[in-house]
């Protein structure tokens, strides 16, 4: 039996459609760029009927990352197989990912179906996309909320109608990692299959079991896993890469099994789609998290300093994590600066390099120490940005005990300069205060949050905003050793994104 376990990412696709998750065009192909040098099998690229950024997304990815395998995600129905094609056209090696429900509520309540017509529906898709490509993954969606010898019965006729790959999603997060193997074993022994087909698994976090459900299904059989960075998609998420891959790097003598993941991609792939989404890791997240390689207790750091293996079962390095951070300053030149861009998995043009360089140089001069958080905060906030409305110009806060506070904010919106002053209970509501009267924003403020990026006084500060409007859900970011800046940066940034949002439902995309 094949050890390899095949990483199935969907990231820019289940990922994606996390709230607030949203990217552009550049930011997606960006995501894909590191998925390529995380050395990924497989990257699902986005749904392309979906919308046509969806489907321009999927078409620039194939074009553009070359030598792995581009998937698009399609309904049993010809208009959505034919578009993904059409998507996928480009690509070395694409895969038409076709999927349809199969639990009896997903029948009678989402499709109107019955369970005939939905095995009539399988073959008819998977022989459609077969004509298109030779690589074809059929999905029985709600499989684990599914009769289980129906579910056999539409695996069978995707096999014989050419699917290559057929997966086993647990949609809803609803299986126990013990009836998921007898799921999966139940599958196995009733499919007649070449060895050739793999089995893959596509497991959600509503109750906090997708990397368990995953491994045990590996355990089982399964030789694909369908998971996303940091484990960010739809509710409580998808399961997470880095979890699954270094369970089975690190458990090497329970599973036996490999992939082949560059492990030391993961952390900059981790801090990367942090800086595009807005979303942030949280501190003790396995893995990729603040804290996974932190030992604050005093039994704990004596345990460490003697013999890591006491309570370190993998190594920052493994994941890509520096023990010791390079620390640049106002006196490190350019050269030093693109190597350090490198190490942190961004591959940046001259242009880009340059301008990003200018922004480190001003904040080099603020602090003594610019460490590898700082360079990321700056590469999201000055390179990799949504198409600008409003840009910041200046802002200027009277604050104290004694005074209400009051901002004074210049906004250029396109290439009109406005000025207004404002006031509120704080200086950072103040400032939003001012931002939504130039901006005649309607959007609500659903979440504010700060983090410090690095320690010390003089630590620039990053702030994540999520705002609202009229359905469209957003994140921004920004960054800055003044945290006021740093919260105006991210405002804006949120609302430029809102802007994007409105064009393209104007232009009908």
């Amino acid at each position: 039996m094949n050890n390899k376990i095949i990483i199935f990412d969907t990231t820019l696709r289940d990922g994606e459609q996390s709230p607030g998750s949203s990217m552009n065009m550049e930011e997606k192909l960006q995501v894909a760029q590191q998925l390529k040098r995380l050395n990924v099998d497989i990257i699902e690229a986005g749904f392309p009927i979906a919308s046509e950024g969806d489907f321009d997304a999927v078409k620039e990815i194939a074009s553009n990352v070359k030598g792995i395998t581009i998937a698009g995600l399609a309904r049993t129905s010809r208009p959505d197989i034919e578009r993904a094609y059409e998507a996928l056209k480009p690509a070395d090696s694409p895969r038409i990912h076709v999927f349809v429900a199969t639990s009896d509520i997903h029948l009678k309540a989402k499709l109107k179906k019955t369970r005939e017509e939905v095995i009539s529906m399988t073959g008819e898709a998977v022989a459609l996309a077969k004509r298109f490509v030779d690589d074809v993954e059929f999905s029985a969606e709600d499989a684990t909320r599914s009769d289980p010898d129906y579910l056999v019965k539409v695996l069978q006729t995707a096999i014989d109608a050419g699917a290559t790959t057929i997966n086993i999603p647990d949609t809803v997060g609803y299986a126990i990692p013990e009836e998921f193997i007898r799921l999966i074993r139940h599958i196995k022994s009733h499919i007649k299959a070449p060895d050739s087909i793999v089995i893959s698994v596509h497991c959600h976090n509503d109750l906090g079991l997708a990397v368990a459900n995953s491994l045990a299904a590996v355990g089982e059989g399964a030789r694909q896993v369908e998971c996303t960075i940091n484990g960010i998609g739809e509710r409580a998420g998808n399961a997470a890469m880095e979890e699954i891959v270094m369970a089975l790097k690190v458990r090497k003598d329970f599973f036996s099994f490999h992939t082949d993941i560059v492990s030391e991609q993961i952390y900059p792939s981790s801090r990367l789609l942090s800086q595009i989404t807005g979303i942030a890791v949280q501190p003790n997240k396995a893995v990729v998290g603040a804290n996974a390689f932190a030992h604050e207790a005093g039994i704990h750091q004596d345990g460490v300093l003697k013999e890591k293996l006491t309570y370190e079962i993998m190594t920052p390095q493994s994941i890509g994590l520096p023990s010791n951070m390079l620390v640049l300053g106002k006196h490190s030149g350019r050269h030093a600066f693109r190597d350090r861009l490198k190490a942190l998995g961004y591959e940046l043009t001259d242009i880009q390099v340059d301008k990003a360089f200018v922004v480190f140089k001003q904040i080099a001069d603020k602090k003594k120490e610019v460490y590898d958080e700082d360079i990321e905060a700056i590469v999201a906030d000055e390179v990799f940005k949504w198409a600008e409305k409003y840009r910041l110009e200046s802002l200027n806060i009277s604050s104290g005990t004694d005074m209400l506070p009051t901002a004074t904010v210049r906004i250029k919106i396109d290439s009109n300069s406005v000025t207004e002053s404002g006031q509120g209970d704080g200086p950072v509501d103040a400032v939003y205060k001012t931002i939504a009267s130039i901006t005649k924003t309607k959007s609500r403020l659903l979440r504010y949050q700060v983090n410090a990026i690095t320690g010390g006084t003089d630590a620039q500060g990053e702030v994540m905003v999520r705002i609202e409007e009229n359905g469209y859900t957003v994140s921004g970011t920004g960054s800055d050793t003044d945290i006021i800046v740093a919260s105006a940066k991210a405002y804006i940034n949120a609302l430029n994104k809102l802007e994007h949002k409105k064009i393209k439902k104007i232009e009908g995309i």
